[in-house]
């Protein structure tokens, strides 16, 4: 399989279940794997590969919700879609609250599966490009020296040159190169465009 194309990982104890949903998928041109226990799938996990998991809820050893607990603990995993032939309402109000994209009740129409796995894929897809953007936004201000991620705070924090100078006890024009090189490194077009950023960062990981 190509590392950037999504795949849909099957997790089903079911041999039968797990070649008919290998045959659907295919059939619309997706990658497929396929796994006959939650734990040959953790075994087998790589962070990297982008697509959505399909699990059974109900398996022998490791159930579905159990799976999803499991990967909860990954920086990021591949969006869940659960089915099921014993579902009931408390099951799906808590895959659902962790994060499940669907729950589907054996038996099911080919195309709800089918569109349910579009929209996972989706969200993957959007999940990682956000991972990303994150991350070379915080690779940009690991660049900066001390000095400049004090000028930083201090210009997001809205204060002018001058006060940022007075502040540090260093001359305005000393103030005015740091603040420049925080926005070269940054990548940042406007003050707006940093604040924004920075934002972002905190939002996800904490203040830098």
């Amino acid at each position: 399989m190509e590392q950037n194309s999504p795949t849909v990982f099957i997790v089903d104890d079911d041999q039968e279940v797990r070649n008919a949903l290998q045959l659907l998928m295919q059939s619309v041109g997706l990658s497929v794997a396929c796994y006959a226990s939650a734990g040959i799938y953790l075994d087998a996990f790589d962070a990297s590969l982008p697509g959505c998991l399909v699990v059974d809820i109900r398996m022998p050893g490791m159930s579905g919700m159990e799976l999803q607990e499991r990967l909860q603990g990954e920086a990021i995993y591949p969006p869940i879609i659960f089915i099921t032939g014993h579902g009931d309402v408390p099951m799906a109000v808590r895959a659902v609250k962790n994060g499940a994209v669907d729950f589907i009740e054996k038996p099911f129409r080919d195309q709800t599966l089918l569109d349910s796995v579009h929209r996972a894929i989706e969200q993957d897809a959007n999940r990682r490009g956000e991972v990303l953007r994150l991350t070379d936004i915080q690779d940009r201000f690991e660049q900066l020296t001390p000095r400049e991620r004090e000028v930083l705070e201090l210009v997001i924090a809205g204060k002018r040159n001058k006060n940022i100078s007075d502040e540090m006890g260093i001359t305005l024009s000393t103030v005015e190169a740091h603040r420049s090189k925080v926005m070269e490194k940054m990548h940042a077009d406007t003050l707006s465009h940093l604040m924004r950023m920075m934002l972002s960062l905190d939002r996800n990981y904490g203040k830098p």
